[in-house]
């Protein structure tokens, strides 16, 4: 039976208690407290006995884009749709021997199989250094054929609640105030680690995106390179001006695309939306990350983010598989052009039919769409009129 212990607690924004402690293997794993919680502060011990950390993967440049391709053959073997008596993201039971040892808020640890990591660009002391790191950005961009680097970074899984099923839009508000506050504490931790260029929290739901676990979770890639698509967008805004996502905020505001709108945010389906359903949510000051968001911008984004995520789920009748993806500025460069951003797509275009990405969109990236971005925005506006506020 698991001892307790009391971890080191630390008060973030808004109430919520952090509190660090480690895994059986060393990784780690952080609990974020909702204010007013009913938890006390102890929390058991991780008795198990485990298997050492999978080997660091590696990456693989394709010389003919200049993508890295990492590659992760331990994922592999990953846990397929559990039952509820087998779910690693609950708390451990006697029966469960799961990756959470207690019960939680909010939970945050490292994945035990990632497709970056353990190992960082340098040596930490929660982590070794990669045999063949990347060598910064100039490394990451030069193009050769045959060229491979150590997949150096982190991966993590944020648990949005201890109960075995939901996402995050069946979440409170409180709680999703907790989940903001720990993406910006994470993205700060994470963004200050060596080597790591961009920090990416997301949440994949429902089995028709590829989802392998029911439990309501996100993740935060920490990639050691400036991904594609943000290397498009800093390309764009190149080659137009700096002010460029203010100005598209601009034109949205202005636009019949607007589906929900607050003080400090605007939800819209965009100009040119590649999927049947797409989303961004954009700030309405400039910030680059999570870590820039003010308090009152923290607040403001929990209830209009709940009432968006319902909304799509009022859509149809039964939920829709979504990707949610928190584009955030690079660590390093764009922080004062790339504005920190939210976009969700979804493949359903119908109640019963899905967008299967063929030959335009798949080999040649050229996208071919059936549906108006604002026929979208008229009915996901009338869907979101059906939700009440959270």
């Amino acid at each position: 039976m698991n001892m307790d212990e009391i971890p080191p607690a630390d008060e973030l924004g808004a109430g919520v208690i952090r509190r660090r402690t480690r895994l059986a293997d060393g990784r780690e794993l952080i609990y974020y407290d909702d204010p007013g919680t009913t938890l006390g502060p102890e929390r058991s011990v991780d008795a198990r006995d485990l298997d050492p950390r999978p080997e660091t993967a590696t990456m693989r440049q394709d010389v003919l884009s200049g993508d890295w391709i990492t590659f992760a053959t331990k994922r592999q073997n990953r846990v397929m749709m559990p039952g509820a008596d087998a779910d690693p993201l609950a708390p451990q039971t006697p029966t469960n021997p799961s990756e959470v040892p207690s019960r939680y808020d909010v939970a945050v640890f490292e994945n035990r199989s990632p497709a970056f990591g353990p190992a960082l660009v340098a040596p930490t002391d929660t982590a070794p250094a990669a045999s063949d790191p990347p060598r910064g950005l100039d490394d990451m961009a030069h193009l050769g054929i045959g060229r491979t680097r150590t997949s150096a970074g982190r991966c993590e899984v944020v648990c949005f609640s201890p109960e075995p099923e939901g996402s995050l839009g069946t979440q409170s508000v409180t709680r999703t105030r907790t989940i903001i506050e720990a993406w910006a504490d994470r993205t700060a931790t994470l963004s200050a680690l060596p080597g790591i260029e961009q920090v990416f929290p997301f949440e994949n739901r429902g089995e028709a995106i590829g989802v392998t676990l029911p439990h309501p979770h996100g993740q935060i890639y920490s990639y050691p390179y400036i991904t594609p698509r943000t290397q498009r967008l800093l390309d764009g805004i190149a080659r137009t001006a700096p002010d460029l996502m203010a100005r598209v905020l601009e034109s949205e505001q202005a636009s019949s695309r607007v589906v929900l709108q607050n003080e400090h945010w605007t939800a819209y389906v965009p100009f040119a939306a590649r999927w049947p359903l797409e989303v961004q949510v954009m700030p309405h000051r400039h910030a680059a990350d999570f870590t820039e968001l003010t308090a009152a911008e923290r607040d403001a984004l929990a209830p209009l983010f709940l009432r968006l995520l319902r909304g799509v789920d009022a859509l149809y009748e039964t939920p829709t598989a979504y990707i949610g993806a928190w584009h955030q500025a690079p660590v390093h460069v764009g922080r004062d052009t790339v504005r920190m951003r939210f976009e969700l797509t979804s493949p359903r275009r119908a109640a019963d039919k899905l967008k299967f990405l063929a030959g335009t969109e798949a080999a040649m990236s050229a996208w071919s769409a059936e549906i108006l971005p604002e026929d979208t925005a008229e009915r996901l506006r009338a869907a979101i009129a059906t939700v009440p506020e959270p």
